[in-house]
């Protein structure tokens, strides 16, 4: 199982990316791209073309870590239509029920508490 910080973002890439590409192709999109910084401790999900493959990179502050799955059967959803855009933010468990094969497109989130402004 994967965790992660809080403060870690993990960003999920809307267009697919060719099954092939490892390291430093991933970084290379993450930064012209995404136009971020991948030495930033953050998360960034890649769906292959064929939608049956899913690449997790990150940076651990000693090297890039690339972790990959391949799904024997089927493919992974993800909670969107689009096919272009700028990279989507999910969180942690999001991401742990894609890696599990689940479809998030009909599920729905409680409303959550979040602090109000503080007041000066």
């Amino acid at each position: 199982m994967l965790t992660f910080p809080p403060s870690t973002r993990i960003y999920m890439a809307v267009e697919r990316v060719d099954g092939r590409k490892g390291f430093d192709g991933l970084v290379a999109i993450v930064r012209s791209q995404f136009g971020h910084d991948p030495f930033a401790g953050h998360v960034y999900v890649f769906v292959t073309r064929r939608g049956d493959g899913l690449r997790v990179l990150f940076w651990d502050r000693s090297g890039y870590m690339l972790i990959l799955k391949r799904l024997e059967k089927g493919t992974f959803q993800v909670p969107w239509d689009e096919r272009e855009g700028p990279p989507r933010v999910v969180e942690s468990a999001e991401l742990l029920l894609i890696l599990e094969g689940i479809d998030l497109r009909g599920a729905t989130r409680r409303a959550r508490w979040s602090p109000s402004s503080p007041v000066v």
